[in-house]
């Protein structure tokens, strides 16, 4: 044999025995990837999926807590927080992000009129399409009120209550007991009997202002049984000229004007002392938790929110569920924005109710929230009207009027509040701006 016939032969000899020791091992055997560099390197692992979560809750006040949590869990599918202010600038940018695609895969609607803007933009998904999660089952009948056309855009996560916080120690010293069951003109009476030269008897925000006429109206659905607006019925006049008298009566509360010539921040008013009643909700914990923040010395009792008049049988009280979380239609991770969807609701939330955010999952551990609630100022709070008023079962209501009701109704009060308008003009005069939107917006 030649010396070309002999090296032909060893070549093959080499190339069998490496494709028998390929075989015999049951690996198959792939050339090196290059880097960058020219050289080879195997290949990379999967990158972890990054969720982007926009919420309105500053990151110190629970949301980073609860991503933390799930990011130690779950190395493959990471979250990273967005803070929006829940404002209009902050919610134009949330939807602006939303609509142009910036990456927003999960993201807490506040009121169902913003809800129903976002469906109406096609950057809500349906969730539907999920069948592993009952949000009926979970929350209970009041997820209900969150559902669109029939469906759920978002999961309803947390209980939402409004109530009066009571400087209890002002009571007592006027000699009022805490109420447990009251109207409008018994507020009045306990804001003119509690007020001083420093101090008012009521604080409210503006945009709880309309909640009297809520509760009295939300029953019917706003509108009479011949179909028309119930604006002007005469017990939104009561309340409006009951708070508008408040207004006129010294320190008994701010007037409107003023109000927004300041912009009073209403919540450090009551927690410094300065008002003996505050209209809010649970989300003021966050902040009479912070001794160091709001070093009050006064305990904190806590009221119903009052009907306009004693005889009114189908009055309800603001609340029912909130923080509906929505996947964003666009997002490019839709099932794992769905995985922590599930996990956030039945207990992955608990570090927010520090903030006053009580999860609505009937999984999730209710004792373990009420001591997050609390935290260590336990024993500055009635624990009597506490468990009554917090802690209690009311009718509720959900404000889900679309925003141009919401806006012509606030446009027409506030004239009246500010003396530029009486009360049967602003009366006749929302009933009226209903009645075309009504009439235009027929199905």
């Amino acid at each position: 044999m030649n010396k070309r016939n002999l090296s032909l032969s060893m070549l093959s000899l080499t190339l069998a025995a490496g494709m028998l020791a390929g075989c015999s091992t049951g690996v198959k055997t792939e050339p090196p990837k290059e880097t960058a560099q020219g050289g080879s390197a195997t290949a990379p692992p999967d990158k972890p999926i990054t969720l982007s979560f926009w919420g309105g809750v500053p990151a110190e006040n629970g949301p980073q807590a609860v991503i933390d949590a799930w990011n130690k869990e779950n190395p493959n599918i990471q979250v990273k927080y967005e803070r929006y202010v829940n404002d209009d600038a902050g919610n134009l940018k949330l939807d602006t992000a939303l609509i142009a695609e910036q990456g927003v895969d999960i993201f807490v609607n506040y009121t169902t009129p913003a809800l129903k803007k976002r469906i109406d933009n096609g950057v809500a998904l349906d969730l539907s399409s999920f069948t592993d999660y009952s949000i009926d089952q979970k929350m209970g009948p009041q997820a209900a009120e969150w559902k669109i056309n029939g469906k759920y855009y978002g999961v309803p996560t947390k209980r939402n209550i409004f109530f009066m916080w009571l400087n209890k120690d002002a009571l007592d010293k006027a000699g009022l007991k805490v109420p447990t069951d009251w109207t409008w003109q018994d507020l009045q009476d306990y804001a003119a009997k509690l007020k001083t030269d420093k101090r008012y008897g009521l604080v409210q925000s503006t945009e709880v202002y309309p909640d009297a006429m809520d509760g009295s109206l939300a029953a019917s659905k706003y509108v009479k049984a011949d179909g028309t607006s119930d604006f002007n019925n005469p017990i939104v006049g009561t309340w409006l000229e009951t708070l508008n008298q408040m207004m006129k009566d010294g320190k008994s509360t701010p007037p409107l004007g003023e109000q927004l010539t300041t912009k009073m921040p209403v919540e450090t008013v009551f927690l410094k002392g300065d008002a003996a009643m505050l209209n809010a909700g649970e989300w003021i914990f966050r902040s009479s938790n912070d001794r160091k923040a709001n070093p009050r010395d006064f305990k904190i009792a806590f009221a119903p929110v009052p009907k306009v008049s004693k005889d009114q049988t189908n009055f309800k009280i603001r609340g029912g569920l909130g923080d509906v979380i929505s996947i964003a239609a666009k997002s490019k991770n839709k099932e794992a924005a769905w995985k922590f969807l599930k996990w956030y609701a039945d207990g992955g939330m608990l570090p927010m109710a520090s903030g006053g955010r009580l999860p609505a999952s009937k999984d999730a551990n209710v004792a373990e929230a009420t001591k997050l609630l609390l935290g260590n100022a336990a024993d500055t709070y009635d624990q009597e009207s506490l468990n009554k008023v917090v802690f209690g079962q009311f009718d509720t209501y959900n404000r889900d009027l679309p925003q141009q009701v919401l806006d012509l109704r606030r446009e027409e009060y506030e004239k009246f509040f500010l003396g530029k308008q009486d009360i049967k003009g602003t009366l006749d005069t929302m009933a009226k701006r209903h009645n075309d939107f009504l009439n235009q917006n027929k199905k």
